[in-house]
């Protein structure tokens, strides 16, 4: 079986890339994943709520998208027993090998698209080479796609070897948007694992270069906030009203004011704007959707703080009130030496590697930083590494490709520090 997956990478990867849908939606996205893990045929299969509790989830979206893309995978087939354990939003699965005595590894891969409308452009390979998102308006511009083909065939590759032990494999939704990973972290599967791997595909580093693990992947949060005010007639009376745009506008100014902070770099953005009616209408209503990171945890929660403080205050200020929600967040968590040096020995040898980067900074954030963290802090070590690709253009783009020559090498390295570990190492 492990052969039979890995002469096919390009073809697994390509009918994943051409459906791809968004967090706590990946419904035919999961289905595939249990089918292809029923062919392997591992020893337990926990699929949504299976695998995590619901309660834990972040950022799941309003019920009509859920409902949208649920009817979608309907439509494609997918086996209603199935669909019906994911109803309301819960995707996503887990794996596990049991093979005797040994440590526990855990393997974490993401599953989840982007809300953008893939290129149709004659040079970008997917639409020259026909597996370009069905969709119209999502894509895997992330090279989630990659992620869950390298999930798949090396859990077939560590069931056809030798190891010893337990394997955990997450395949992980919802992590655009940060919501899945502390599901996942909380979960029973994420209990006593001696070593975790989490992995991603490019991030600027060429076909041939591997990075053993990453460090400093900064620590964020997402929030939604609503200001409400009052509305009324703007030539008539409008020292009646209370103007949720101008509570707002002072908000945006106030926060991207926050001080920096001594200790370490923070970063704000408001990334979304909405309110008002017409132009003659003192507006009742605005919302925006923001977000804070830091350095360090402590740095992201400094950064949150103050983001929130200026939007309510900003809202008083000019009489509304602001309601303000964080949706989802993520901690720091760094890759452990003694784990990267496996990585970093392991990929010297692996064919069609060339640079072996022993740590870089992420620059980004990443939930998977929840399951990393719930490993180190019960005793285990954690690697995050990044197998390169060349790419012709940025991720979250609408030209974003993978070099299919990075697939065999993220197979090869994740399965060769899964059987190092198992062997004793470190």
């Amino acid at each position: 079986m492990a052969e039979s997956i890995r002469e096919r990478l390009p073809e697994l990867r390509r009918e994943l890339h051409r459906y791809p849908e968004p967090g706590w939606c990946e419904f035919y996205t999961t289905h595939r994943l249990v089918e292809e893990l029923r062919a392997i045929g591992v020893d337990e299969l926990a699929v949504g709520p299976e695998a995590y509790d619901p309660d834990d989830r972040m950022a799941i979206p309003p019920e009509e998208r859920l409902d949208e893309w649920f009817d979608r995978a309907r439509d494609r087939g997918v086996d209603p027993a199935l669909l019906e354990t994911m109803e309301g939003g819960n995707t996503g699965v887990v794996a596990v090998l049991e093979r005797g005595e040994g440590p526990t590894v855990g393997l974490r891969v993401d599953i989840d698209g982007l809300f953008i409308e893939e290129s149709t452009d004659a040079e970008h390979a997917p639409a020259a080479e026909g597996f370009r998102s069905e969709t119209g308006e999502t894509m895997h511009a992330c090279g989630h796609d990659a992620h869950m083909t390298w999930g798949l065939a090396t859990l077939a590759a560590i069931k056809e070897s030798d190891f010893s032990g337990r394997l955990v494999v997450f395949f992980q939704p919802a992590e655009e948007v940060s919501g899945g990973g502390h599901p996942m972290a909380e979960s029973a599967y994420a209990a006593d694992l001696d070593y975790l791997f989490a992995v991603h595909v490019g991030l600027d580093h060429p076909t041939g270069e591997v990075v053993a693990g990453i460090e400093r992947p900064l620590a964020m949060c997402h929030v939604d906030v609503e200001i409400h005010g009052t509305s009324a007639h703007a030539g008539k009376a409008p020292e009646e009203g209370n103007n949720a745009i101008h509570a707002l506008g002072t908000a945006i100014e106030n926060v991207y004011g926050i001080p920096r902070h001594s200790e370490g770099m923070t970063r704000v953005n408001v990334g979304r704007v909405e309110g008002g009616t017409a132009s003659n209408v003192i507006a009742e209503h605005a919302e925006a959707v923001a977000e804070a990171r830091g350095e360090t945890t402590d740095l992201m929660e400094y950064a949150k703080a103050e983001l929130i403080h200026r939007f309510e205050t900003a809202a008083e200020m000019h009489g509304c009130s602001a309601d303000v929600d964080v949706v989802s967040e993520s901690p720091r968590a760094d890759s452990d030496p003694e784990l990267t040096a496996v990585v970093e020995s392991v990929a010297r040898d692996v064919a069609g590697v060339d640079t072996v980067v022993q740590s870089a900074d992420f620059g980004a954030s990443e939930d998977a930083t929840f399951l990393m963290q719930r490993v180190q802090e019960e005793g285990g070590l954690a690697a995050y590494l990044i197998v390169g690709t060349d790419h012709p253009t940025s991720h979250h783009t609408p030209t974003f490709d993978v070099d299919e020559r990075s697939l065999p090498i993220g197979v090869d390295v994740l399965t060769d520090s899964i059987l190092s570990v198992a062997e004793g190492r470190p």
